[in-house]
């Protein structure tokens, strides 16, 4: 009987596909990202249930994959989390350190070929096509030492899908999570996509969901039967995109100079709330999020948005144009709090988000001050000294009184 292993690195994992060798575009997203990176970083958390998050009203950011064999998942409200995973050991989110690994990760990948299009600090898309020359290996080949030496080197894990689109790509590498790598070959997409729910398809959300399954469609399968220009009558510019995906056909290129639009952090609630105090302590929470990540990659708003859902489910949206930039929670909070203050409705209210966008490049503390509060030098040095003790101590080392609400 034939040994059932690699004859180069003895791997009992082996991979066959007729194509293999000849896709190029492939998907990398990284397990469990944040909760990895805390279990890397502190091995005695290594077979503990992690969950990255929020506090007790907060939702999951990343749970780790044995707290999700108790069924915890992200976005889920915290309180949820903890009836499911009473042993989980809570974490706030660390950016800086995951800022660290992912740019780590993209400097591999980024050796491999120019083509790199991250879409957030856990996952990129890769064009490896025409890199066989250079680098004397199929772009197969060249994945799965990558995958190889991010987990030797920095002690993550990351699944890869490998197809010939970024549509495609992006299904295989969530097929066989954790460290996964998944094939879909051009000659079996059909087969493939036959009988997968329409909510497969990158960019249908709930509501969009709600509305094809209004029409019928239900499942990709159900897509076939329809005209392009029935619709894009119907859904517009989605409408023809849902006539392609839907046949497996994807010509967006990799764009490895694809800019950050927004950087913004929502919660749905676990209970529709009116309470304006607790509103803002979430409020306050979010603004955190936000700015630890325009911090974290040197950016600056010029715009600053406030989201609300009401208890029917209606969005509410408010948006102020700033005439300077802002980074700072302290900023980002003041202006998503006026802009709740011009919000006439007085709730219930099952989901808060702010975000900024416009974005512009700038260091920490480039925002310039408001020279008509005086108080304003002296909240921006408290900001920026907490940051540095988070960096240096962790996320949960100093919380402002406000995130207890």
């Amino acid at each position: 009987m034939a040994e059932d292993r690699c004859p180069v690195c003895r791997s009992p994992r082996v991979l066959a596909h007729d194509e293999v060798f000849d896709l190029g575009i492939a998907h990398l997203d990284c397990d469990a990202f944040y909760a990895a990176v805390e279990k890397r970083d502190n091995p005695e958390l290594r077979d503990r249930p992690v969950i990255v998050g929020g506090g007790q009203r907060g939702v999951v950011s990343t749970a780790c994959y044995i707290a999700r064999i108790h069924g915890v998942r992200s976005a889920m409200p915290m309180f949820q989390a903890l009836r499911l995973c009473p042993d989980a050991v809570v974490l706030r989110p660390r950016f800086d350190a995951y800022v660290e690994a992912s740019r780590a990760i993209r400097a591999r990948m980024a050796a491999l070929t120019p083509a790199v299009e991250p879409l957030s600090l856990d996952e990129a898309f890769l064009d490896l096509r025409g890199t066989a020359r250079l680098h004397g290996e199929a772009p197969a080949v060249l994945l799965a030492r990558l995958a190889k030496g991010i987990a030797g080197d920095l002690g993550l894990t990351v699944s890869i899908g490998l197809s010939h689109n970024k549509f495609l790509a992006k299904l295989a590498s969530d097929l066989d999570k954790p460290r996964g790598f998944s094939v879909i070959g051009r000659g079996e997409t059909a087969v493939f996509l036959s009988g997968k729910p329409v909510g497969m398809i990158w960019g249908v959300g709930a509501a969009l969901r709600e509305r094809l399954e209004g029409e019928g469609i239900r499942r990709i399968d159900d897509l076939l039967g329809w005209d392009k220009a029935d619709l894009v009558a119907r859904f517009g510019g989605m409408g023809a995109r849902l006539w392609h995906l839907a046949r497996g056909e994807d010509d967006r290129p990799v764009r490895p100079d694809a800019p950050v639009k927004s950087i913004s952090k929502e919660i749905t609630l676990p209970e529709d709330c009116a309470d304006r105090e607790r509103l803002d302590g979430h409020l306050w929470r979010l603004a955190e999020a936000v700015a630890d990540r325009a911090k974290a990659r040197g950016l600056a708003g010029r715009v600053v948005t406030l989201k609300l859902k009401r208890a029917d489910h209606r969005i509410l949206t408010r948006r102020a144009t700033l005439a300077a930039p802002v980074q700072r929670a302290e900023a980002i909070h003041r202006h998503g709090d006026a802009l709740f203050r011009r919000v006439a409705e007085a709730g219930p209210f099952r989901l808060i988000g702010v975000g900024i966008s416009g974005l512009v490049v700038g260091p920490e503390g480039a925002e310039p001050l408001d020279l008509a509060d005086p108080e304003a030098p002296r909240r921006a040095a408290a900001e920026q000294a907490m940051d540095r003790i988070r960096a240096r101590h962790g996320a949960g080392a100093i919380i402002k009184g406000r995130a207890l609400r």
